[in-house]
């Protein structure tokens, strides 16, 4: 039997704690752009981002990992079930 390797996708993500509101503002140079409204202490913005990222992407909150970053504003985060593209595709659906 055949088993289908699932795919998995690494994002960059520079964060902006305690915005407004949380939102994917954009992407410049291969990294998303994305103002989160909790704040940066005690692991906070790190678990909204990336609840608010599975939200975004219609996946899973365990789908969702963060990789590299967790006491800084760059961060690696790491999606299962999509690829890149689909990635780039869902969080920047009406921003150019």
């Amino acid at each position: 039997m055949d088993v289908k390797e699932a795919a998995i996708a690494r994002i960059s993500v520079h964060v902006q704690p305690n915005a407004k509101r949380s939102e994917v503002v954009g992407m410049a140079e291969g990294i998303f752009r994305v103002r989160i409204a909790a704040p940066p202490s005690e692991g906070r913005a790190n678990e909204a981002l990336l609840a608010f990222l599975a939200d975004a992407l219609g996946v899973k909150r365990r789908d969702v990992s963060l990789v590299r970053g967790a006491s800084s504003r760059e961060k690696v985060v790491e999606v299962a079930g999509l690829d890149a593209e689909t990635i780039r595709e869902r969080l920047l659906q009406g921003r150019p």
